[in-house]
C-alpha cells in the first residue's frame, strides 16, 4: 500500500471497536492534512472492521489473519505500507489540531533523529501526564523505565515543566513517530516480545547505533491507557518482567551484562516476594514464570545480541548510571526534576 502523503498513521486494533468509535474522529479530523490514517486489525472478534467500514469509510484497512500482538502486528502491518514516516498510534488516543506538525517539522530539520513522541497526557484527567510515556522515557542502570513526568506510579501534574524538546532513550509506542528507513534498517519491533517493552528495545537499538530519539512537547495527545491490560494484571506483569530481561540481554554491552543481570536477579526476587507478602499469588507466580521463560528463551536471542553489539557505536547517556529504585524509594525523589542533573 503506497500512500500519497509523507505520513502513515497506523492504529493497531484488537477488539477496540468502542475505543475507535470514540477517538478515531479526532485522528481523522486532525491528521488529514499531513497523513493517511490506516487501521490494522489483529483478527478482532467484536465487529471492529464492520464498524470501521460503515462509520469511517475513508480510513484504510489492513486485516491480519490472527492476533499477532502489538509487536508482530505492527511489523506485519507496516511491511505493507510505503511512506516516509510511520506513526504508531494506540486506539485509545485522542489528538488535537497541532499533534503532527511539530513532530514532522522537527524530524525534517534533524535528519539524525530516528523517532520522536508527543507529550502524553491522561485522557481522563487532561492536566496530568499519562503513565505510558509522559514527556519522554529513560532507563536506569538495571533496566527500569521512567519518564519526564512519571516515575513508577508517581505521575506528575503537567505544569509545563517539561515543555522543551528533549533527547530521550525511548519514545512511547502509544504515539511513536518513526522514520520508515530507521524502522526497516533496525528490524522494527521484536515480534517475540508480543507486547510490552518492545518500543523501548527498538529505541535502545537505535540509540546504540547513534540515532537520536526526541520528545517534542509542542505536540501533545491524550491517552486513556490500560485499555488492553490493567496495571497489576498478572499477564502484564509477566510480559514486563520477561521482556525487560530479554531487552537487557539484547542491548547491554559485554562489560556489564553479568553484573547487571546479577543485580536484576536479586531485585526480581524481591519484587516476587513483595507480591507474595501482600497475598498477590498470581503476580508472584508471574514474576517467577517470567524469569524461568527468560532463561529458556535467551539462547534464541543470541544472534540479535551479537548483531546489536556489532552495530553499536555509542553509549547513550539517557540510560543512567544510578538505580531509580534507590532514588525513588530510599532518597525520596518522586519527580523527574530531582533527577535531571544526574542525566
Amino acid at each position: 500500500m503506497k500512500i500519497e502523503k509523507k505520513i502513515a498513521v497506523v492504529i493497531l486494533n484488537w477488539n477496540g471497536k468502542q475505543m475507535m468509535r470514540e477517538f478515531l474522529p479526532s485522528v481523522i479530523k486532525h491528521s488529514s492534512e499531513w497523513a493517511e490514517v490506516i487501521v490494522a486489525d489483529n483478527a478482532s472478534t467484536d465487529s471492529s472492521m464492520e464498524m470501521l467500514s460503515n462509520e469511517f469509510p475513508t480510513v484504510g484497512q489492513i486485516q491480519l489473519d490472527k492476533n499477532y500482538g502489538f509487536a508482530e502486528g505492527y511489523n506485519r502491518a507496516l511491511a505493507q505500507i510505503e511512506a516516509e514516516y510511520f506513526v504508531l498510534l494506540n486506539s485509545d488516543v485522542e489528538v488535537d489540531s497541532n499533534w503532527l506538525q511539530p513532530q514532522l517539522e522537527y524530524m525534517e530539520a534533524h535528519p539524525d533523529v530516528a523517532a520522536c513522541q508527543p507529550k502524553i497526557l491522561a485522557q481522563r484527567n487532561k492536566e496530568s501526564f499519562e503513565y505510558a510515556g509522559a514527556a519522554g522515557g529513560f532507563l536506569d542502570k538495571y533496566g527500569y523505565p521512567f519518564c519526564r513526568g512519571r516515575i513508577f506510579h508517581a505521575v506528575e501534574v503537567d505544569n509545563h515543566q517539561y515543555d522543551s524538546p528533549c533527547d530521550v532513550l525511548w519514545a512511547t509506542g502509544a504515539a511513536l513517530f518513526v522514520r520508515s528507513k530507521d524502522w526497516t534498517e533496525s528490524g522494527g519491533l521484536d515480534g517475540r516480545f508480543f507486547a510490552h517493552m518492545e518500543e523501548i528495545d527498538l529505541c535502545w537499538r537505535l540509540r546504540n547505533r547513534g540515532r537520536r530519539i526526541v520528545c517534542i512537547p509542542q505536540s501533545h495527545v491524550y491517552h486513556v491507557g490500560g485499555a488492553t491490560l490493567d496495571q497489576g494484571n498478572p499477564r502484564k506483569t509477566y510480559l514486563n518482567f520477561r521482556n525487560n530481561l530479554l531487552m537487557l540481554y539484547k542491548n547491554l554491552g559485554a562489560s556489564e551484562l553479568q553484573s547487571i543481570m546479577r543485580g536484576r536477579t536479586c531485585l526480581d526476587y524481591i519484587a516476587a516476594f513483595k507480591f507474595l507478602a501482600s497475598l498477590d499469588v498470581k503476580n508472584y507466580k508471574a514474576v517467577l514464570k517470567a524469569r524461568k521463560d527468560y532463561q529458556a528463551m535467551r539462547p534464541e536471542f543470541e544472534p540479535q545480541r551479537l548483531e546489536n553489539l556489532r552495530l553499536t557505536t555509542t553509549t547513550p547517556k539517557e540510560r543512567t548510571n544510578f538505580s531509580i529504585l534507590w532514588k525513588f524509594y530510599v532518597c525520596g525523589n518522586k519527580t523527574f526534576d530531582k533527577l535531571a542533573h544526574l542525566i
